[in-house]
């Protein structure tokens, strides 16, 4: 073990599992809030200044936007579940070795994602099927993004490892002053004032571009300023040197991590595809639904990163009865928090939607209809979620993304197409549920049922581990299908 020393502040491998899980998960959660809170404030400035062609731009290319966090969140989990071994490990030194190993994968994968995606914008939209009134709106918007992605990228990177060192105060902080940024930013970049010129919709993704970018530099300077203890400083450039151990977690764990979320980001991509072939109204309801379920998601996404940081931590300090009970609090907190947001949203669905859509007309009332069919079904993700997050923490991440795909690809889009021809709309909607519903079913059966515990990160036998896992879930994926 290292030299380094070990940082004050109380490791998650310590205290009461539900309090230190509920305070840990608050600013992630409240993190969450914000982002979807300025994401729906810059749509109502959309929607309700730029008309719904623009509305329908951005839902588009907001989609293109979450595959591209999708794109990293592999990489960037790996990174934090390493962290987190690390510190119940007590490694400070490996933990730095992980820190700057990503970040030197970190930086030319970021530049890439760039490039590519500016050069490919119009293809993009086009392959997407977007309405003609729209397709200019989304190309302006989604280069600017593209723009923004090596500051994106890095700032996510940051956050999760933070929270994989047990800190989730810090990010949230700079994640405040990005969002105060960019709300101020956006009215003013939109519409222009004085010498600033109106830039409409690209004067969103501005805002958005230079909230990151402040808030980025602010994070780095307070790191070094505070003398974080996964800073690295001169004369530690060795640290940056690509570890080949490491550097074959991230990318053989960070992989499967990072194709979870463009498996779902794919399928939304798919799922929106469809609903563009039902005009500019139907795709507005999508893209203020949309919105809304950013916030119902938000205690499951931020949960599920709780639980899989502390989880991390326990078993690098070899504490598996704590890790079974994070489990168990992780769900229960699930059910609580997204529970009562769905129900929120049933008793007052027409008021939500109606800060997106204009009252009378009929994109509103597709909405509704909607809502009343797909809200509930969040309950069942947040549950996958959490028990993915567990599962993960100790190396096991084929299963997750074989029951990921399981739902999303051969149930729920082959549902939506199939039958989009008889039952219209109403087949897209309807899919969700039962995509959120098969999904739970085999997260849990693989929790109770499979290897998970005897996975590992760095060391070598995980690919006989996941063969056992994938017979464990099989019987059960038979059963779904």
């Amino acid at each position: 073990m290292s030299s380094v020393s070990i940082p004050s502040r109380p490791l998650l491998t310590e205290g009461p599992i539900a309090k230190t899980l509920f305070f840990f998960s608050l600013p992630i959660l409240f993190g969450n809030v914000l982002q979807s809170l300025n994401g729906s404030i810059n749509a109502i400035w959309v929607g309700h200044y730029l008309g719904e062609a623009a509305l329908t731009a951005t839902a588009n290319a907001n989609t293109i936007l979450f595959f591209l966090i999708g794109s990293i969140f592999g990489v960037g989990m790996a990174a934090t579940i390493l962290v987190g071994q690390s510190m119940g490990a007590r490694d400070v030194d490996q933990a730095k070795r992980v820190v700057g190993t990503s970040v030197t994968f970190f930086v030319g994968l970021s530049l890439l994602v760039a490039l590519l995606g500016f050069a490919l914008s119009n293809q993009l939209m086009s392959w997407m099927h977007m309405p003609a009134d729209a397709l200019p709106l989304a190309v302006a918007y989604l280069r600017i993004i593209f723009l923004g992605v090596p500051f994106m990228f890095t700032y996510t990177f940051l956050m999760m490892v933070l929270r994989g060192a047990g800190d989730s105060k810090t990010p949230f902080i700079f994640l405040v002053v990005s969002v105060i940024l960019d709300i101020a930013l956006n009215p003013l970049l939109i519409f222009g004032w004085g010498p600033i010129p109106a830039m409409g919709i690209a004067g969103s993704a501005t805002a958005t571009l230079i909230a990151q970018v402040v808030s980025l530099f602010g994070l780095i300077a307070h790191l070094y300023r505070s003398k974080h203890f996964l800073c690295i400083h001169r004369g530690e450039g060795h640290y940056l040197r690509i570890d080949r151990v490491i550097l074959g977690a991230l990318i053989g764990k960070g992989i499967p991590m990072g194709l979870q979320m463009i498996v779902i980001s794919l399928s939304m991509i798919f799922m929106i595809s469809l609903v563009n072939r039902f005009g500019s109204q139907t795709a507005a309801a999508y893209g203020a639904c949309f919105q809304l379920w950013n916030y119902i998601q938000m205690p499951a996404f931020a949960v599920g990163a709780a639980v899989s940081s502390m989880a991390a931590q326990n078993v690098g300090a070899k504490l598996w009865d704590r890790v079974s009970r994070t489990a168990v609090i992780g769900v229960a907190y699930n059910f609580l928090m997204t529970g009562g947001l769905v129900i929120l949203i049933y008793l007052f669905n027409r008021g939500a939607l109606g800060l997106f859509l204009p009252d009378d007309g009929d994109a509103i009332r597709i909405a509704q209809h909607l809502n009343a069919i797909v809200v509930w079904s969040f309950v069942f993700f947040g549950v996958t979620f959490v028990i993915s997050g567990v599962v993960r923490s100790t190396g096991a991440v084929i299963p997750p993304l074989i029951i990921l795909f399981i739902s999303m690809w051969l149930l729920r889009i082959p549902f939506a197409y199939l039958l989009v021809d008889s039952w219209g709309a109403d087949a897209i909607w309807w899919s969700f549920p039962l995509g959120a519903l098969a999904s739970m079913i085999l997260s849990l059966a693989y929790y109770r049922l499979g290897n998970w515990k005897n996975a590992h990160m760095l060391k070598a036998g995980a690919a006989a581990d996941t063969a056992r896992d994938i017979a464990a879930i099989a019987p059960v994926a038979i059963v779904a299908e």
